[in-house]
């Protein structure tokens, strides 16, 4: 007679407090899949390419909401996990942005304000790629990098992560 398996034997297929375990011998913790789910709606929330607000409110909301699920979730031994999640976001707020330069002329201007080189500006200005599309293009990446976004105010996931581990 077969003995069915139980939650101990699979502590990888349970969730808990947003949590769970890694399939291998060592058994870190993760982040739940359904709290990667959770934390991605809400980002796509609030960087809605129609909601009306400005790149400072955007990403000041951003930092209030990421700083305490942050806090949260540091106790996951995955970094991997808040480094794709980092550039998922910078992607979301690259997308937000060019929706917001709207017009070929205005992302001229703004592309060679950023330093890009005048063959990637109209490669990227005149492009036919919708928005989530072009956030993802090296023009825009190069332009619109981690040290943009820094700039701009955006907490990094994996500093903050870091900072918090080490403070253990």
């Amino acid at each position: 007679m077969r003995i069915p398996w139980t939650a101990v034997d699979r502590p990888w297929k349970r969730k808990f407090l947003g949590l769970s375990m890694l399939p291998q011998k060592d058994k870190r913790i993760r982040l739940a899949q359904q709290s990667q789910e959770k934390v991605k709606a809400k980002i796509r929330l609030i960087t809605r390419r129609n909601a009306p607000m400005g790149m400072d409110e955007r990403i000041q909301e951003l930092n209030q909401y990421l700083g305490g699920w942050i806090g949260y979730f540091a106790l996951a031994e995955t970094p991997s996990t808040f480094q794709e999640l980092d550039g998922w976001i910078r992607r979301r707020l690259r997308m937000c942005q060019w929706k917001q330069w709207k017009r070929v002329r205005t992302r001229v201007r703004e592309l060679r304000a950023l330093g890009l080189k005048e063959l990637d500006v109209w490669e990227a200005a005149g492009s036919r790629k919708k928005y989530w599309r072009i956030a993802h293009s090296p023009p825009l990446h190069k332009a619109m990098g981690i040290a943009y976004w820094r700039g701009k105010g955006l907490m990094s996931l994996v500093e903050r992560y870091q900072t918090i581990r080490q403070a253990w």
